[in-house]
């Protein structure tokens, strides 16, 4: 699985300002950037992000999912503390 891939499985189901990926293997690491994040439960957020990649995470082509998410104005405080990936 491509790094490629994975953001295109993200922004096909979410509509994200940014969205930053990283893959090493099989964990991954996705940063996600939007305001409507801000409305929703810690728990909702994390759900959004995963759902997308539940299919190639029951497949195994991912073993391990990190899910940061920030709404854009704190993303701008929090970008330097949190890239790279």
């Amino acid at each position: 699985m491509e790094i490629s891939d994975i953001e295109k499985l993200i922004n096909d189901a979410v509509e994200l300002d940014e969205l930053h990926v990283s893959f090493d293997g099989s964990q991954c690491k996705v940063i996600a950037i939007a305001d409507f994040l801000g409305e929703l439960s810690r728990v909702k957020k994390q759900q959004t992000i995963y759902a997308p990649l539940s299919q190639v995470i029951k497949d195994g082509a991912i073993h391990a999912v990190t899910i940061k998410t920030f709404t854009t104005s704190v993303w701008q405080r929090e970008k330097m503390f949190n890239l790279p990936l």
